[in-house]
């Protein structure tokens, strides 16, 4: 079951909270979906879950990551970073929905205030009917930082391409299981 919750430090930078459990994704923002083959059957989507929901796709895929949980859970805080010295740049989010069903795990973080993004991305991995496991990265969002809006187009342009990453890392990651 998809859990939603509302922590009560609601410093989200954006007012759609939870959109991306919905469709459609809310206007006014860059959407993205992608989704990546990750294997087949029972261990590979067990494999996938764990690392999506530990923030260890995340890790091995080149992002640091600081959480204040081990797997996510709703209301858990995290900062994501890439880059080095003082060219890193840190996106505090929070996770406002998990998914830890038999077919499908997962979880949404929302952009807090001092992300250079506003909005919200899902990871989340689903096993279909026919045992073919799948990871999904949906994600809506715009520019909250000088830099961001600089950067313009290129931005979602990134983003897609991190998706594509870390999907082939989280396949890496099931086959190795």
């Amino acid at each position: 079951m998809t859990r939603l919750i509302s922590t009560g430090r609601d410093t989200l930078s954006y007012p759609d909270r939870g959109a991306t459990a919905r469709r459609p994704l809310p206007a006014g923002y860059h959407h993205l979906h992608h989704r990546t083959r990750i294997g087949q059957g029972r261990t590979a989507f067990e494999a996938a879950g764990v690392a999506v929901t530990t923030f260890h796709a995340h890790r091995t895929s080149g992002m640091r990551v600081r959480a204040d949980a081990g797997a996510v859970r709703p209301g858990s805080r995290a900062v994501v970073g890439i880059g080095l010295g003082p060219l890193r740049i840190s996106a505090p989010c929070e996770v406002i929905w998990t998914a830890y069903e038999p077919t499908r795990a997962g979880f949404a973080y929302g952009t807090l205030t001092g992300h250079p993004e506003s909005g919200e991305e899902s990871f989340v991995v689903d096993m279909d009917a026919e045992g073919t496991v799948w990871f999904t990265v949906t994600a809506f969002s715009r520019p909250d930082s000088w830099y961001t809006r600089l950067a313009g187009p290129v931005i979602p342009l990134l983003q897609r391409s991190y998706a594509i990453w870390l999907g082939r890392h989280v396949r890496k990651l099931a086959a190795a299981a």
